[in-house]
């Protein structure tokens, strides 16, 4: 599959995790694509990478009006993803009302295609532990924390654009990305890392879907070619309980996994703990420990990918290759004490 060359492109977040591979999958077919960051942010995704850079911010209309002049294509990967924040309302601010305002004025701009990177927190899980799909129901008040509840109204401000409107948007739901990139590191890389490093002496049982970020990234412009306008697609990859990501770590490590499972409730005071603190010390860094995620952990978050497998041809890799890609990377960072090379 190449991309079109003659088209022009624009990359919001494509400083992050997701949006780098994005920008990397997109030098790889020939587009030199104008990418969209907060001015003062992170670019080390960017380095070395040919893009066009214009500065803006979601909660600033008229700051990526000129971005979006003449562009063809845009995916929308910018988001604030925090799973705790001192002031939560900030979520919703860039995260719905933002999504709004860039797509309005994209389809005022005249795009014709959009990709927009929602994610599976916008979907339903199943209470049976198995997979689910794009299709599975959920309401907002079923939904754990502030960041997963602005991820389902942004995405349900999108498909009402869609129906009412005519946004011509695809939507992508990714599930949780591991590999190289991780600048932040994003909550599921600090897990990873930290397992990495040997730190992670206990754990407790919950699951998640695993995929390797640049799958992901092939899955956008998959989306962009054959997705159908108002469709999601789940871009996820392997199903695992977080023992057998542990495990799997552990191997590639020469490690030993942890052997102790800690009962949830359990934790509830460490993290009550950890956030007061946080917020005494009026500190934006999420606590180690928070209660939305704990509250998250009691679920098996369980995804099917068979639709964007069907109609995108979409192929994600084994778990482990985007754990051992992630590692090497951190390793190479310096972030885990020397340069690692998984076995």
């Amino acid at each position: 599959m190449t991309e079109c060359r003659q088209e022009t492109v624009l990359v919001t977040g494509a400083n992050g995790f997701i949006g780098g591979a994005v920008i990397r999958h997109l030098a790889a077919s020939g587009i030199v694509p104008r990418v969209l960051v907060r001015p003062g942010s992170n670019r080390r995704n960017l380095e070395g990478l040919e893009v066009e850079i214009f500065e803006g911010d979601l909660e600033d209309a008229p700051s990526f009006g000129k971005a979006l002049k003449g562009v063809e294509v845009l995916y929308h990967l910018a988001a604030d993803y925090r799973l705790w924040t001192r002031d939560y309302r900030v979520l919703y601010r860039v995260n719905v009302e933002g999504t709004e305002r860039l797509m309005r004025v994209a389809q005022e701009a005249g795009v014709a295609r959009i990709v927009y990177t929602s994610s599976v927190a916008a979907l339903g899980i199943r209470p049976d532990g198995g997979e689910a799909d794009e299709e599975t129901p959920v309401r907002l008040q079923e939904i754990v924390g502030h960041y997963k509840r602005s991820k389902f109204l942004a995405e349900a401000r999108v498909r009402h654009l869609v129906e009412q409107e005519g946004l011509p948007a695809v939507i992508v739901n990714p599930s949780a990305p591991i590999g190289p990139g991780d600048v932040k590191p994003t909550p599921t890389g600090r897990m990873v890392l930290q397992a990495a490093r040997g730190a992670m002496p206990a754990y407790v049982d919950t699951g998640l879907n695993v995929v390797h970020v640049d799958d992901v990234a092939a899955g956008h412009l998959l989306a962009r070619e054959k997705g159908k306008v108002g469709e999601r697609y789940i871009l996820g990859g392997e199903n695992l309980t977080l023992s057998e990501i542990l495990g799997k770590i552990a191997q590639l490590t020469g490690k030993r996994p942890p052997k102790v499972k800690l009962p949830h409730d359990l934790l509830w005071p460490l993290a009550l703990g950890a956030e007061g603190w946080a917020r005494l010390r009026r500190q934006e860094k999420e606590p180690f420990l928070t209660l939305d995620g704990l509250r998250m952990s009691r679920k098996r978050m369980f995804f099917s990918h068979s639709k964007a497998e069907r109609a995108l041809g979409y192929r994600p890799r084994p778990a482990v290759e985007a754990l051992k890609d992630a590692i090497a990377w951190f390793g190479r960072e310096g972030l885990l004490g020397q340069e690692v090379e998984p076995k």
